[in-house]
């Protein structure tokens, strides 16, 4: 059993999670809980044992000098609680980590231990994968469940991936099997310039966030970032004729997919969003506590900062798709398909 202490009940609270590796191309999703922590100053309240989750000789931990003391960061998960204000305040539990090297339905079992506990309603989780999509266009985002129920009442896609899969995916099947309704995001990230970071992708995600949880989220420099970040892109492709060509057959590809969407329901969601900013409130804070660790058992189950600019693009890529971890993808997977982990990959 997970005990939480010095964290008081929460209000409506909507755990939202992200893993650094293969389900975050660009470091996208991380770097959007991240901002969101940073934005509304969570504070740590709980963290996984880093010695049953991960091989360190896989993610290795840091040393760093405090002062003239020789500190250790061991490659962890964290959990923090934020509050958002507004008209109607909520609570949101942050989980930022890395995806775990083993035992991950017990690394399940201890997240949705800490659901249990703090009342979350519903469980967000963010991917980003690579895929066939120009750097031009708005970054395509999408929603989807293994809960049909869920899928039908939120507008979002009934996952039907099959295949390798992630954390993101074992986790959202975790929580389907204890009877937490779960959404994941997914950000699609262009193949050809997948490298680290990519502001324009962490924005779109805290966009659909946005308007999946009908609240407001301070974007601080985000929007200026993700310009400045297609800019450089731009200039880079305009340096190589074959990527400019390569990036227009893209361009035109989406435009003639997408034209329907572009007079519809994707402008009334903009203009949605227009009027959430417009009017809507500022950001809050929660305190926290902190935790104990839960047994290996099955999949529980509910019976009741300092910021620094982005680094210039590097040079974009020539070639099919590539996975997160900068491997080829496999011939036979959709490159930018919309299921969860895909091609995140």
């Amino acid at each position: 059993m997970i005990e939480l202490e010095g964290v008081p009940e929460l209000v409506d609270p909507v755990m939202v999670a992200a893993f650094e590796g293969w389900n975050d191309a660009g470091d996208a999703a991380s770097t959007a809980v991240a901002h969101l922590d940073r934005e509304w100053k969570g504070e740590v309240f709980a963290a996984l044992d880093a010695e049953d989750y991960y091989d360190f000789q896989v993610n290795r931990p840091t040393v760093w000098l405090d002062g003239g003391t020789r500190k250790i960061t061991w490659p962890t998960t964290r959990l923090s609680v934020v509050r958002v204000g507004g008209e109607k305040p909520r609570d949101l539990v942050l989980i930022r980590g890395i995806e775990p090297s083993m035992r991950w339905r017990s690394y399940c079992n201890e997240i949705l231990g800490f659901a249990h506990e703090l009342g979350v309603e519903m469980v967000v989780i963010l991917g980003a994968l690579l895929g066939d999509t120009p750097h031009t266009r708005p970054v395509p985002v999408s929603g989807v469940t293994s809960d049909p129920d869920l899928a039908r009442t939120m507008d979002l896609e009934e996952t039907r991936y099959e295949g390798p899969t992630g954390i993101v995916g074992i986790l959202q099947e975790a929580c389907a099997h204890a009877g937490v309704p779960a959404v994941s995001l997914w950000a699609a990230v262009p193949h050809y310039v997948s490298q680290p970071p990519n502001p324009k992708a962490t924005l779109a995600l805290l966009n659909r966030l946005e308007d999946l949880l009908g609240l407001r989220i301070p974007l601080g420099e985000l929007p200026e970032d993700a310009r400045a970040w297609q800019l450089g892109v731009d200039q880079l492709a305009a340096e190589d004729s074959e990527v400019a060509e390569y990036v227009q057959t893209l361009e035109e590809a989406r435009d003639t997919a997408e034209l329907p969407e572009a007079s519809g329901e994707a402008i009334a969601r903009e203009f949605e969003r227009y009027l959430r900013r417009r009017d809507g409130g500022g950001p809050g804070q929660a305190p926290g506590g902190h935790a104990t660790e839960s047994g290996d058992v099955p999949y529980l189950r509910d019976t009741s900062s300092g910021r620094t600019r982005p680094p210039k693009p590097q040079r974009p890529e020539k070639g099919r798709p590539k996975d997160a971890d900068g491997d080829p993808a496999p011939e036979d997977k959709p490159p930018a398909g919309p299921d969860e982990d895909a091609s995140d990959d």
